[in-house]
């Protein structure tokens, strides 16, 4: 069962683009997060995803929230795909110990490999305050005006 919104956000550890490790205490107590799980790098669908992420990344700061997109692709599949995008946010490996963080937070599929879309806002005390889980291939449409609508009426 997948992490819900009102629950404490369970920590991760992943690999970062250059070997840095990328974790949820990097953020709590400084600003909100916004963890997006998705299947794989270079699909339709998650490649427009990540663009809309982009496109809105400006809106997410200016409301005190860092973006962090997550597959259980290898660090330097995703370092390719996020330079290929142009993509100026957090991209983050849950390649080993294989999908240990969609598994935390409930999205991880072990029939394919890889997560399903998980999508957790995270405020700054930790607590995840909206979330959206769909199956792999559906499109989140969601994926941006939900989080930013929270963080409006919140004002976290």
């Amino acid at each position: 069962m997948a992490i819900a919104t009102g629950d404490k956000a369970p920590d991760f550890d992943l690999e970062g683009m250059h070997g840095e490790r990328v974790r949820l205490g990097d953020y709590v107590g400084r600003t909100n997060l916004l963890l997006v799980f998705h299947p794989y790098a270079w699909t339709s669908v998650c490649t427009e995803e990540a663009l809309d992420l982009q496109a809105n990344l400006d809106t997410f700061r200016s409301a005190g929230t860092e973006v962090v997109l997550v597959s259980c692709d290898t660090a330097p599949a995703r370092r390719a795909w996020q330079e290929e995008l142009g993509a100026e946010y957090t991209f983050a490996s849950d390649f080993w110990s294989h999908g240990s963080a969609a598994k935390s937070y409930g999205v991880f599929n072990d029939e394919t490999g890889a997560s399903v879309r998980g999508t957790f806002l995270i405020d700054r005390h930790g607590t995840v305050i909206w979330s959206l889980v769909t199956d792999a291939s559906t499109r989140r449409h969601a994926l941006v005006p939900g989080p930013l609508a929270t963080l409006a009426e919140t004002s976290v």
